[in-house]
């Protein structure tokens, strides 16, 4: 059994039953575990109006943020003391993800000047603060649009594939 099948299969048994309408995402990186659960569908908001629709669905996420508070933090402990990794948590409602903790890690990279620019502009331009917080823009923009990317990427690629195909063969 590998690392992230374990860990899948002790957040499963050691999640109080009841909590999330199915099994919760269990997301693995080198620093962190993310624990993303779907919360059971909130009846009373049924038939409201989308503002009110929206407010409930908050109200619902905090209820639940602070009703579970005690038990996700003595999960998390025991978690990151078996798995020497941080936990953090979030849950997904009326399709939108709302996440209580996360840990934020920081990452160096080298940059040339044109690369440099783009950041500069986006402090500028006021969207960031920082170069820091506008790679952070850059990073969290590339994530939302990853889907449509990645599926050009590999139709790019086999293009690409085609094409060499249809070339000379290697030369020996």
């Amino acid at each position: 059994m590998d690392a992230e099948e374990q860990l899948r299969g002790w957040f499963a048994g050691r999640l109080p039953e009841g909590w999330f309408a199915e099994r919760p995402a269990i997301v693995l990186d080198r620093e962190e575990i993310t624990v993303i659960g779907t919360l059971p569908p909130l009846t009373v908001a049924e038939g409201l109006p989308d503002a009110e629709r929206a407010a409930a669905a908050e109200g619902y996420v905090e209820r639940f943020r602070e009703e579970t508070r005690e038990r996700r933090m003595e999960i998390a402990r025991e978690a990151e003391h078996r798995f020497r990794k941080k936990v953090s948590w979030g849950v997904t409602v009326d399709g939108e993800t709302v996440m209580f903790t996360t840990l934020s890690v920081p990452v160096m990279t080298r940059l040339r000047q044109p690369e440099r620019q783009v950041l500069d502009t986006l402090v500028a331009a006021g969207v960031a603060r920082s170069r820091s917080d506008a790679l952070a823009w850059c990073v969290r923009l590339v994530g939302r649009h990853t889907d449509s990317w990645l599926a050009d990427l590999r139709d790019a690629l086999q293009h690409v594939d085609r094409v060499r195909s249809e070339g000379p063969g290697l030369v020996d």
